[in-house]
Order: C-alpha cells, then structure tokens, then sequence
C-alpha cells in the first residue's frame, strides 16, 4: 500500500465514523481497536497522530470524537468506497456480496477528479448495492432513519434499507437468505428465549438469529 501513505489514517477516521453513528455510550481506543482487529496501545499510537493533524479530538472523559475536519475526510473516503462498489457490480458484474475488499482498496485513490468522472459515468447513484447514502462532493451525506431488525414489531411491515456489516461472509450469507435492500418484510415471531425471529416475504418464512437481526437496517411501510 506504498502508493496509499494515507490508507491507514483514512480506514481510522471511517471506522470512527461508522462507530459514531451506532451512538456509543463513550467511544474510546477499546472500540476502536475492537472494530479494527487491533491492539489498544496501536490504536492509541495512531489516535494522538490524528489529534495532532486536528481531525480527532479527545474529550474530558477520553471519549474520541471526528473533528469538522476529519468527518469530512471520512466520509469522503466513504463516498470513493461506495461509489467503486456501484462501479464494480453495475459495469464490472461482480456481485454485490464480492465487492467491499476490492472497494476498500480502491477507495485510497484520493484523485477528486476521478472520483467526480466516476459519479458522472454512473449516472450520479445515490445508494450503493447495499443501499447506504453516498456522500456527495462536499462530504455530505443524506440522513438514513432506519431501525435494526432486532427493534423490529410484531405484526408489522418493514423495508429492508441497508446493513451493518457489509462483510463479503456477511453478504454472502444475505444473499443465501435472498435478503436485499428493498425486500418487504412482515414480522412474524418474536423469541424471548434467545431473541430470534421470524420474517415472512411474499409466501418464503425464515428464521435469523439476534446477530443477523442486528445486523439489518428497515424502515416502516
């Protein structure tokens, strides 16, 4: 990654991101290094650099927190990842569950004309395949007022509007499922016992697990 000197702040600030908007009771080096498979003292080493570049800043309590300045940044790095993956399964044909590695390699190409070429040739896609917001040129993104599965009600009807993980493994299991964003969904079953539950779609009645659940953002129809 010689070409990428930036990759490994960039995939920080993203993760930071992405953790911010699960509204942590306190985000700190622990989650952090959890989200990236990583020792708390690497974590740590890293978070002081971002201090010092003003695109992290670090509460009383410890707590971390994206400045202005580094949310941008996030988001821009989100914005060239989700607009390769559009790229890599509407022209390339990949499906939609082979793409998030290739997108994170891909998204440390931080020529903005190319990323601008990128959105024009795609028709200016709004939703990646896995339906979140993309980014617009200035680092805005689009609200997304959804719930997780797992807060879902019984006896209603939901939309299924994006995901959590969008791991390949994770994807790859959706796709089995035949899960995909836009998929209409009545909730069936609640289990107290280990907090699974039923769906229906269409006449097809499956069963997911708590993780999975959490795991799957809807919208009320």
């Amino acid at each position: 990654m010689s070409h990428f000197p930036n990759h490994s702040e960039e995939n920080y600030l993203k993760v930071i991101f992405k953790l911010q908007q699960k509204k942590l009771r306190k985000l700190n080096n622990i989650a952090i290094a959890n989200a990236l498979d990583l020792n708390p003292a690497t974590v740590l080493e890293m978070v002081r650099k971002l201090v010092k570049k003003n695109l992290l800043e670090l509460k009383e309590d410890k707590s971390i927190q994206l400045t202005e300045k580094g949310k941008k940044k996030a988001l821009l790095t989100i914005r060239r990842h989700r607009l390769w993956e559009v790229f890599l399964v509407n022209k390339l044909q990949y499906k939609w569950n082979e793409v998030h590695d290739l997108a994170e390699q891909l998204e440390h190409i931080e020529a903005k004309d190319l990323t601008d070429r990128l959105e024009t040739f795609l028709g200016h896609p709004v939703y990646d395949p896995h339906g979140d917001p993309i980014p617009d040129k200035n680092g805005k993104i689009k609200a997304h007022e959804t719930i997780a599965l797992s807060s879902a009600i019984k006896g209603k009807h939901y939309i299924v509007k994006s995901f959590a993980d969008t791991s390949d493994v994770f994807l790859d299991y959706l796709s089995q499922q035949e899960i995909k964003p836009g998929l209409k969904i009545k909730i069936v079953q609640l289990h107290e016992f280990d907090q699974s539950l039923e769906i229906l779609s269409g006449k097809k009645q499956f069963q997911l697990s708590q993780k999975v659940a959490l795991n799957i953002f809807i919208q009320p129809l």
